[in-house]
């Protein structure tokens, strides 16, 4: 069996480095000349990816920017991006364009799967067309199937392997090739019905979170105009063992995934003419943690007689979340560009992020960071921080994550 990957990013890579450890030959297409160069020389720009590892695998994957490679492979593998438009709505061309690449060199027996989230109905109504516009017939002459990544950046609990691996193909025929397929380097298959399930499916997942994030990050505004600690209440709740499981507040949310998907739901609902109103309101919620951030460490500061203009403010962890150096949809990023339009002198320390290339500022030392701080943020918290030690460097420290709640520094203020 050979396998073929478009997109070789965050999920793409690992996905193709599997099936190079499962003795099976790739071929990883991508568009972006410098990575295509990275893989030949072992050089891993994924961070859950070591250069050993993807030397190793790099044997029997051959990457390439052509999607005439792909003509041989028995199963074409789809890992594009499909962010949200400036307006926020569905962009679909990185993927349709795949799409149209593969449609080109289709040939009968192969099989494509799509691992890009979208909304129900797109591996149906968009892919499929364009598939066969190369004359032949999809879920007849060749094979067709949604398959959602499910990629935790930095988890090393639950991986490819051990993670079930959904499946919704557009016949049973097609669920069958895909699941002989990921066989080879998944555990656990789940089979459902069609590709609508699937997609829905993964998008239920992150709007699962995004919706219940929201609610504990409203509450957490609700409770600083109420002086009630969240975290307390949070503890609490959490020790009922049923009917409640635990999500904590936060400046925001970050990622690919969570920010976004719940939108494309949201916008493919306005088709059936109907409002997804939790999904939306979650999205509002969340959207708006960074200002209620910045708000309470204004308060912070004037209560220590200071203002944010002149100010030098020190940013803990600019990543979306602790232990990666991605900053997409990252709260560090609207919380700094908010600070800046106050006046304030901003500084940042995160050894997986060395450069915010749209601030012109790079990560300093910690205790460079801290140095003459009025206050020092926790946006995210990596392992392997003296927090404790942060507390007693300088005058105030906001701590947005619950990291210092067993501390008994004074100077410390929880969101």
């Amino acid at each position: 069996m050979r396998v073929g990957v478009i997109g070789l990013g965050y999920v793409g890579l690992p996905l193709a480095v599997a099936f190079a450890e499962a003795e099976v030959d790739v071929v990883g297409v991508e568009r972006d000349e410098q990575r295509v160069a990275a893989i030949i020389a072992g050089k891993s720009y994924i961070e859950d990816l070591d250069d050993a590892t993807l030397t190793a695998a790099g044997r029997r994957i051959a990457a390439t920017d052509e999607y005439a490679a792909l003509a041989d492979v028995d199963a074409v593998l789809i890992c594009a991006p499909t962010p949200l438009s400036p307006n926020g709505e569905p962009d679909l061309e990185p993927l349709l364009d795949c799409v149209r690449g593969v449609s080109a060199i289709l040939r009968a027996g192969q099989l494509v799967v799509i691992e890009s989230t979208s909304y129900p109905g797109t591996t149906r109504e968009r892919v499929v067309p364009l598939l066969e516009q190369s004359g032949l017939r999809a879920g007849f002459d060749f094979h067709v199937a949604f398959s959602p990544e499910r990629v935790d950046p930095g988890r090393t609990d639950y991986t490819l392997r051990n993670t079930p691996k959904l499946i919704g193909g557009l016949t049973a025929a097609c669920a069958q090739h895909a699941e002989n397929v990921y066989r080879l380097i998944c555990d656990e298959i789940v089979q459902v019905t069609t590709p609508e399930v699937a997609e829905l499916t993964k998008l239920l997942e992150n709007i699962f979170r995004a919706v219940n994030i929201a609610l504990v990050n409203e509450l957490a505004m609700l409770t600083d105009r109420m002086g009630i600690d969240i975290w307390e209440v949070v503890d609490a709740a959490a020790t009922k063992p049923y009917g409640f499981m635990r999500f904590e507040p936060g400046p925001g949310m970050g990622g690919h995934c969570l920010p976004v998907d719940p939108f494309y739901l949201a916008w493919r609902a306005r088709e059936f003419d109907m409002s997804t109103e939790f999904v939306e309101l979650a999205g509002k919620v969340n959207q708006q943690m960074p200002y209620h951030c910045i708000a309470k460490l204004q308060r912070v500061l004037n209560e220590r007689g200071r203002a944010v203009h002149g100010a030098r403010i020190a940013v803990l962890g600019v990543s979306y979340k602790p232990g990666v150096g991605d900053i997409r949809e990252s709260p560090a990023v609207k919380i700094i560009t908010l600070l800046r339009e106050l006046g304030a002198e901003v500084v940042y320390h995160d050894d997986h992020v060395p450069a915010l290339e749209r601030f012109g500022l790079r990560s300093l030392p910690l205790a460079d960071a801290l140095a003459g701080a009025a206050l020092a943020v926790i946006v995210t918290a990596h392992q392997g921080i003296d927090y404790d030690q942060i507390a007693a460097s300088v005058d105030c420290v906001l701590d947005l994550r619950g990291v210092t709640r067993a501390s008994s520094a004074t100077n410390v203020v929880l969101l």
